[in-house]
């Protein structure tokens, strides 16, 4: 089988369409179908069905294509592997961070690394949990570091530190004017939150919902996450972010203390359990462990 016919057979499964595959690849139509046609005669059975004007994969295709892409994985580990012996690199990091990390601990883990192995090369993404995780599936990701990832055969996790989620205000907010404060009072303040979309604002509206009040009214929900800490500094927004906030020289900050609203988070780091990891990647995790992960295990006796 070849391994050429594979990467065309992914891309035509991801376009659902040869015309698309074909402009993408700067392929023509008639190769593209021809490759179609040699892996249906090698496997014995059609990998796609026709559905309107594209095409969609037949039960065997599915499974050709889950084959498919981890055989690209491991060709490209393999070639990120021999390059990095071959040419004495200590190598390249692919690494994804949430928002918070990145501006808080990622500094100084590099500055760390850097010193160590001062050739390292790092490809950084910040974005979300779930856009890292899917970086991570596809391969296009070494390491990630954000929330605790479920129980996955997939990814090896391991907890390096815990972050609280709490509501925050300016320091001269007028909601500390109040002699007790409560789900209630928080209602009374228009607040600044990210999208629908994100888990710690879905987790905020649930305690909302589970007490049978109305959800915080949203007044700004920005896209670039890191916009928020100076939103909530420079009017009478109420916001949600991590306590990490409050430790780092933010002093125009306070936190609103309320029970119900504290939202603990686990963060770890992880990786895919098949995947080649550069000597740079395995360094930089060893120093996130001696950093973080080791100071939370107790003294051996």
């Amino acid at each position: 089988m070849d391994f050429r016919d594979l990467k065309y057979f992914e891309v035509i499964a991801e376009e659902g369409h040869v015309g698309r595959a074909a402009e993408r690849l700067y392929k023509t139509q008639p190769a593209l179908t021809k490759c179609i046609d040699r892996l249906e005669e090698q496997l014995g059975a059609p990998l796609f069905e026709r559905v309107g004007r594209g095409i969609r994969l037949t039960a065997v295709g599915t499974a050709l294509l889950a084959r498919a892409r981890r055989i690209s994985l491991m060709m490209d580990d393999t070639a990120r592997e021999i390059g990095d012996y071959a040419n004495g690199r200590e190598g390249n990091i692919r690494l994804g961070c949430i928002p918070t990390l990145a501006e808080h601990i990622l500094p100084g883990i590099c500055e760390e690394l850097l010193a160590e192995a001062g050739k390292v090369t790092i490809d950084l993404r910040v974005s979300m949990n779930d856009v890292l995780l899917e970086g991570l599936k596809a391969g296009e990701l070494d390491i990630a570091l954000g929330p605790m990832i479920q129980t996955d055969d997939l990814f090896e996790t391991e907890e390096i530190m815990q972050d609280q989620m709490v509501v925050m205000a300016s320091a001269s907010h007028p909601i500390f004017s109040q002699k007790k404060i409560s789900l209630r009072t928080l209602l009374d303040y228009q607040w600044v939150l990210p999208a629908h979309s994100v888990a710690s604002r879905q987790w905020l509206d649930n305690v909302f919902d589970r007490h049978h009040l109305p959800r915080p009214a949203v007044q700004i929900t920005p896209t670039v996450l890191n916009m928020i800490m100076p939103l909530i500094e420079r009017s009478n927004l109420l916001g949600f972010a991590s306590k990490l906030n409050l430790s780092t020289g933010r002093g125009q900050l306070k936190e609103v203390v309320l029970k119900d609203t504290t939202m603990l988070r686990r963060m770890g780091l992880s990786y895919r359990r098949d995947t080649y990891l550069s000597p740079a990647a395995q360094r930089l995790i060893a120093i996130i462990r001696r950093n973080y992960r080791d100071k939370r295990q107790p003294a051996k006796a």
